[in-house]
């Protein structure tokens, strides 16, 4: 029996030799979502204040594992969800963009650009260093999340994020490791 199982191991490492392998969670059939605001102020038509019901897909390529694995979806799946919660019912602040002026007190933000300016509640806000809350961007900041929350194996040779804003459109990043 001991010797079967080694077999099927070698069997499952030498095909991951041959092909390229990955897992992947798709964040609207297992609800990693959030549902947010935002502005993107040099864009016309987003340059009003407006919402998203996001998710976020992940995709982890490499070699199986000496149990035949890449990685332990659970652990991804959390890492994920911890994002968007931390994301969830919230606006958006880009503060790396030079053309939003943000400024904060103890309880309040007032964010300024062109000829707009808009009040919230400090509590409502999440700011993120990123130039512009596009899908794009959410993506990279999303990736760059969850390497500071995972450290991946080295059986792990590349990660793609994607962010969709509404069901059938958004944006991937990926990143070799």
């Amino acid at each position: 029996m001991h010797y079967v199982k080694q077999l099927r191991i070698l069997e499952i490492n030498k095909k991951s030799e041959i092909m390229s392998s990955y897992i992947y969670i798709d964040g609207w059939k297992v609800n990693i979502r959030f549902s947010s605001a935002h502005i993107i102020p040099d864009y016309e038509k987003c340059g009003k204040l407006h919402g998203h019901t996001y998710a976020i897909h992940a995709k982890i390529s490499g070699k199986y594992d000496k149990n035949g694995i890449i990685m332990d979806f659970s652990q991804l799946k959390g890492a994920l969800k911890e994002i968007a919660d931390e994301l969830d019912h919230k606006i958006l602040i880009p503060e790396k963009n030079k053309l939003v002026k943000i400024e904060k007190n103890k309880t309040n933000i007032k964010v300024s650009f062109l000829e707009k300016s808009y009040s919230f509640p400090l509590s409502d806000c999440v700011f993120l260093p990123i130039f512009s809350t596009t899908a794009e961007n959410l993506a990279m900041y999303v990736l760059e999340k969850i390497q500071s929350k995972i450290t991946f194996l080295e059986n792990i040779e590349n990660i793609e994020i994607g962010v969709d804003e509404g069901y059938g459109q958004g944006a991937k990043i990926s990143k070799n490791l």
